[in-house]
């Protein structure tokens, strides 16, 4: 295991090495050869960015910017046309997972295969009307922009397929898509939960909430049992924007709903260093904006003053994320010696500050 001097001086920090054993270290360190040239650590270049830019490019082509002439080819054509595209994908994926040994490009293509499902169940629903109650939603395109209750099949079998490949593949990439499908079934669940067409927003919200917290507790789960890769990362992004973005919807109430509500994205901030997960940083930080942005405007409203003091509240959150930035290594190491072990039992074991 490498160390680098940023470690180093973060161990300083937390008061683990004396501030005069520093430098003494750092120069014996420097004099030392490695026994043999470290590997190569995995790093997103510009190959991997042709990589997934290709792979979304056919994923946004076959989904987002399908016309209602690609539709118009028949429910049977439909399904036909997106089992071979899946069909091809598989097994070019396939080929350079196992023969070549390129797990990214072989990865994103199993991933492209997963994305045609949606177009093969609509073209299944299209050939049998079996759009349910809630009518025919349109083209295959308005999967990605409307919501509606007949959308679901397609997200479950999104979901099916994605557990399916991740079977064979563990390749972090393929759990976005049964991520994006579940925040999608979010939304579209809510129709058949009320038997009313979607309108009902508080229901919406309520709905978004509870189905949010629940992908964020199967992200804790998934996290803790990982082993290797990322594969809890996209579940916790959706999870997190699903249930802060209900949460956030119904904010503005009361001040005892606003201060609950700054309490919340406190909270936010105490689990990105619990889990060594930056996403709950992020939206936590951005709930604290809102709630302090409001409350200036009301302290300073009609005032010359509101636009400096929102301002120096940005100040003074990018003046937190550095001192974060700087010290987050002995932050984490300050969680890890005050946790009961109870709690430590439950702290995933890649979480980092």
């Amino acid at each position: 295991m490498r160390y680098s001097s940023d470690d180093l001086r973060a161990a300083v920090s937390a008061g683990i090495i004396n501030p005069g054993q520093l430098e003494p270290l750092l120069a014996f360190l420097a004099t030392r050869q490695p026994a043999q040239p470290a590997a190569s650590a995995a790093k997103f270049d510009v190959v991997h960015l042709l990589w997934y830019m290709g792979a979304l490019v056919v994923i946004t082509a076959m989904g987002l910017f399908s016309t209602l002439a690609f539709s118009q080819m028949g429910g049977p054509a439909l399904t036909a046309t997106a089992l071979v595209y899946a069909a091809l994908f598989a097994g070019a994926g396939h080929y350079l997972w196992t023969v070549r040994k390129l797990t990214t490009p072989g990865g994103l293509l199993i991933a492209v295969a997963v994305s045609m499902i949606p177009l093969a169940v609509y073209g299944v629903q299209d050939t049998y009307d079996a759009w349910n109650q809630f009518g025919k939603p349109g083209t295959v395109r308005d999967f990605y922009v409307w919501v509606k209750g007949s959308w679901i099949f397609m997200e479950l079998g999104t979901i099916a397929g994605s557990i399916v490949a991740l079977r064979f593949y563990r390749f972090p990439f393929i759990v976005f898509m049964a991520a994006f499908a579940l925040w999608f079934l979010s939304m579209d669940i809510v129709p058949w939960i009320t038997g009313q067409p979607i309108g009902n927003w508080e229901v919406s919200r309520r709905v978004s909430v509870w189905f949010g917290l629940g992908i964020i507790i199967a992200a804790v789960i998934v996290n803790m049992r990982q082993r290797s890769g990322d594969f809890a990362f996209w579940l916790y992004l959706f999870g997190v924007m699903t249930f802060w973005g209900g949460i956030t919807a119904s904010s503005y109430g009361t001040p005892v709903d606003k201060a609950l509500y700054c309490a919340m994205n406190f909270g936010f901030m105490l689990l990105a260093a619990f889990l060594g997960r930056r996403v709950f940083a992020v939206f936590g930080t951005v709930g604290i904006a809102f709630y302090l942005g409001d409350l200036a405007n009301k302290v300073f409203k009609d005032s010359m003053l509101f636009p400096f003091a929102l301002s120096l509240i940005g100040i003074g959150i990018i003046a937190f994320g550095l001192y974060y930035h700087r010290h987050q290594a002995a932050i984490s190491s300050w969680v890890e010696r005050h946790l009961p072990e109870a709690l430590k039992r439950l702290r995933p074991a890649n979480a980092v500050g």
